[in-house]
């Protein structure tokens, strides 16, 4: 009896510690698209949409990578989307706007 309970006992830990390692590296993807986001509103505040829209490119790509939450990814990534829409013509204030709208969404992860 007393080696069934540690069986199961040592199963749970596996499971919880597996689980728990998931979300951390979903985590660690969504602190990578916050982190690309706060660079390119940086580059933007330095009028450099060039860097600001390769910033954005690489959130995307990070974005992809985020398992869980599809509703909420997807709202941010729409988000980055219209950003990089928007900093094309080269207009500051929306692009931060909007680059500050998907900050918040992917905050929320």
């Amino acid at each position: 009896m007393n080696l069934i309970k540690q069986a199961v006992l040592t199963f749970s830990m596996a499971i919880s510690f597996g689980a728990s390692t998931v979300a951390l590296a979903e985590d660690a993807k969504a602190n990578e698209v916050i982190a690309h986001i706060e660079e390119a509103i940086a580059e933007i505040n330095k009028h450099d949409f060039n860097a600001a829209y390769i910033h954005e490119k690489a959130a995307r790509s990070a974005s992809d990578e985020i398992v869980g939450n599809e509703a909420t990814v997807k709202q941010g990534l729409d988000s980055l989307i219209k950003a990089q829409i928007i900093g094309k013509s080269a207009d500051e204030p929306k692009a931060i706007a909007e680059l500050n709208k998907a900050l918040s969404i992917y905050k929320s992860i």
